[in-house]
Order: C-alpha cells, then structure tokens, then sequence
C-alpha cells in the first residue's frame, strides 16, 4: 500500500500551482489582426539624392563612353574572326587578339556596372535601407547599364563562336 501511495502524492504535489495570477484566456492584440492584409507602413517619398542622382548619371555616361569605345574593336574582331583561317594559323591568332582587344575595351562597362552595384550595396548598408526614389534610380542605372554589358557580352561570345574558343 505505502507504494501505490508514494507514487500518487508525487503526482499530486507535481500539478500544485507555483503561485502568481493564472494566464489570461482573453485574446491578445496580435491575434486580431488579419494576416492577409499587407501590412501598411510608413511611405518615404522623398526625391531622389541629388549627389546620387548625379553619380549614377556619371557611371551610365561611363558605360556610354566605354560602348563607344567597344564597338569599334568588336567590329574590327569579327571581321578578322570572319577571315580567320584554321586555328592556330597567323590569322586566327591575330582574331585572338582582335578579340582580347575587344574584352579589354569593355572595361568601362564592367567597372561602371560594378560601381552602381556597390553604390546601393553601400548605400543600403550605412543608412539602413533606402528610400524607394533612390532603390528606383539605382535599379533604373543598374538595368541601363546592365544591357549595354550584355550586349558586349553577346558580341564576345559570337566571336569566340566563330573562332571556336
């Protein structure tokens, strides 16, 4: 008997309450709210930086300047792509280096393209977020920027198709 005994008053004296008031059974503010609704937060609508606006506008000119700069040594690569005999051949050797010319030339582009990127990297990281006029011009130059870099890419690729590279 003093077994069964031992056992059930250690259960008992396990489910006594540890003091305090009981939790409440009402419910809480956040289970009022509706999670399909989007949640509206404050809108900044301020302009655009104008320091940024202007450095973004220098870097897309640079990318400009640097196409350019590009077209004609991609132009002078794909005829001497084009007139390249078998590979290894003087010919082909002096496209490969029409070619390397050409990559060369898209320096401009690359640096202005990676520029905007660490632009609104930095940006993002020192404010904390940025403003959506400011998000919106960094996307608008980045996109700008970013078709003239796949453009060139496209005319390097076609060369080396053609070279076999």
């Amino acid at each position: 008997m003093r077994r069964a005994l031992f056992p059930a008053l250690f259960l008992a004296a396990s489910c006594a309450p540890t003091g305090g008031p009981a939790p409440s059974l009402l419910p809480r503010a956040a289970e009022s709210i509706d999670p399909r609704l989007p949640v509206v937060g404050p809108v900044n609508d301020r302009p655009v930086t104008p320091a940024l606006s202007a450095r973004l506008a220098e870097l897309v000119a640079q990318a400009r300047s640097g196409d350019a700069d590009f077209r004609p040594a991609a132009e002078r690569a794909e005829q001497m792509a084009a007139a390249a005999g078998p590979a290894q051949s003087e010919s082909w050797i002096a496209a490969q280096q029409a070619l390397s010319a050409a990559v060369a030339a898209r320096g401009a582009v690359t640096r202005a393209l990676g520029d905007i990127d660490a632009l609104g990297g930095n940006r993002l990281q020192a404010q904390g977020g940025l403003s959506p006029a400011d998000l919106a011009a960094i996307q608008a130059a980045a996109a700008e920027v970013g078709a003239i870099d796949q453009r060139e890419a496209a005319a390097i690729d076609a060369v080396q198709q053609r070279l076999g590279i």
